[in-house]
């Protein structure tokens, strides 16, 4: 069973490719909904977390995003304490669901794959890229953000550049719709024949 990674800037349009993918009938993890699911679930990390930053970090036993989001936005110290905290606890969940898989090829979808390590767990890492001024616009349409929180967003990412020299595949998410599920088709189709270390 090979892992392939799945990954792309915000507004890149990662998550659809990774729902095409699932379509076709691969098995698909999404690391950034399980991390929320678990960060909201886990007795380890909810603990902690308030002990942390105090009770009021939850409400109604849901975390409380905007309060950590706050604490972690402009510190990067926080924000490494608390991916230390969250990350382990992503992996033996991924661990646990990739032992129920029975495919080839599995994909693991997360947005900062390469920035916090994980791809060092997958056999082949996918990157969706696309140009900048799509990306800010797509987001600002889906997150009802302003431009310049997306901006900052991305700026706390790599850059398209930057993933694609440690990818092994990209797809180029710069057309139609259409135009995707066609590169999305040619990748998978190819993905079998491709050696994969």
């Amino acid at each position: 069973m090979k892992i392939i990674g799945i990954t792309g800037g915000i507004g890149s349009g990662k998550s659809t490719v990774a729902k095409l993918i699932e379509e076709q009938g691969f098995p698909v993890y999404n690391s950034d909904v399980r991390a929320k699911e678990i960060t909201n679930n886990s007795p380890i990390i909810k603990n902690q977390l308030i002990e942390w930053y105090g009770e009021d970090m939850y409400k109604n036993n849901k975390l409380n995003k905007e309060k950590l989001a706050k604490i972690i936005f402009n510190n990067k110290a926080e924000l490494e304490k608390v991916n230390h905290l969250i990350h382990p606890e992503v992996f033996k969940d991924f661990e646990e669901w990739k032992n129920q898989q029975t495919t080839d090829f599995i994909f693991k979808e997360a947005a900062i794959l390469f920035e916090s390590g994980s791809y060092k767990n997958c056999d082949a890492v996918l990157t969706i890229s696309a140009p900048i001024n799509i990306r800010i616009q797509r987001a600002m349409e889906r997150d009802n953000s302003s431009k310049e929180d997306i901006q900052k967003r991305i700026e706390k990412q790599w850059n398209d550049k930057k993933r694609e020299s440690k990818a092994n595949f990209i797809i180029k998410n710069n057309s139609s719709f259409k135009d995707l599920e066609k590169k999305v088709d040619y990748f998978l189709k190819n993905l079998k024949n491709t050696p994969i270390n």
